[in-house]
């Protein structure tokens, strides 16, 4: 059974120490949280053992889960696979692409496994419907949020359109060739809002809309192709298949 810490004790992190101590496949061995007398607190209160420092939990366990920022991502899995440490890292992977190729070819480099938490590619309605996507030629999803100042530390992009990017680039089975965006930033500094269209060098298109300023949450989203509609809802966990009887070849 491998030993695991978490790292970072807020709002996500406390959700993976109580996952990961209920797991039967991880022995939790504690956590870390810069900030000492939350972390002291969050140790009274859920009898989670503490580390005084990153370095001590990371020399006590086989993997490190990372539930920090995201800013701190990359510092973070740089030093847990440097020394050896197998890491589960919350989404986004880092704030730029070149910190995430970084953690890609040092976890190669230093043989170790490495995850990032698409939590949304594990989602039942998604699972269910994942194999009847065979061949989209239009997908729409819109991805809606109200206001929560804790993912404000990286854009909308980066807080909540990843999952559906993440979910898209799973199924569509082409290079991505153009991109489109734009966003704006209304509540935070950097864009709350966002819109993207994906094209691909399949004929593909994806227009992916992402709002963090909702006045209601939605996670859907739908899948066109030559003989089926298919929806996702991620929120609720249903989905729904419309096929066509005897679809003609072209």
């Amino acid at each position: 059974m491998l030993k695991v810490g978490v790292l970072g004790a807020g709002h996500l992190g406390k959700i993976h120490l109580r996952l990961l101590q209920q797991s039967e496949k991880y022995e939790l061995v504690g956590f870390y949280d810069e900030n000492a007398d939350y972390a002291e607190k969050i140790a009274a209160e859920l009898g989670y053992h503490r580390f005084d420092t990153i370095a001590k939990l990371i020399h006590a366990v086989d993997v490190v889960d990372i539930v920090t920022p995201t800013l701190s991502h990359y510092k973070c899995a740089k030093v847990a696979i440097k020394s050896g440490k197998h890491v589960f890292i919350e989404k986004p992977i880092a704030t730029t692409v070149t910190e995430a190729e970084e953690i890609i070819a040092l976890a190669r480099e230093y043989g170790v496994q490495g995850q990032v938490g698409h939590v949304e590619r594990f989602n039942p309605a998604f699972q269910a419907v994942r194999d009847k996507i065979e061949h989209p030629m239009f997908i729409e999803t819109h991805r809606l949020a109200e206001f929560n100042p804790r993912g404000t530390d990286v854009p909308v992009v980066l807080d909540l359109m990843i999952h559906d990017i993440d979910a898209i680039l799973s199924v569509v089975k082409s290079k991505v060739v153009a991109v489109h965006a734009s966003g704006v930033s209304v509540l935070s500094q950097s864009p709350d809002i966002a819109n993207a269209r994906l094209e691909f060098e399949n004929g593909c298109v994806a227009n992916i809309t992402s709002s963090r300023i909702s006045m209601k949450n939605m996670r859907k989203s739908r899948f066109f192709q030559k003989d089926a509609y298919i929806s996702v809802d991620y929120l609720d966990k249903v989905c729904e298949v419309v096929k066509m009887k005897e679809a003609p070849e072209h």
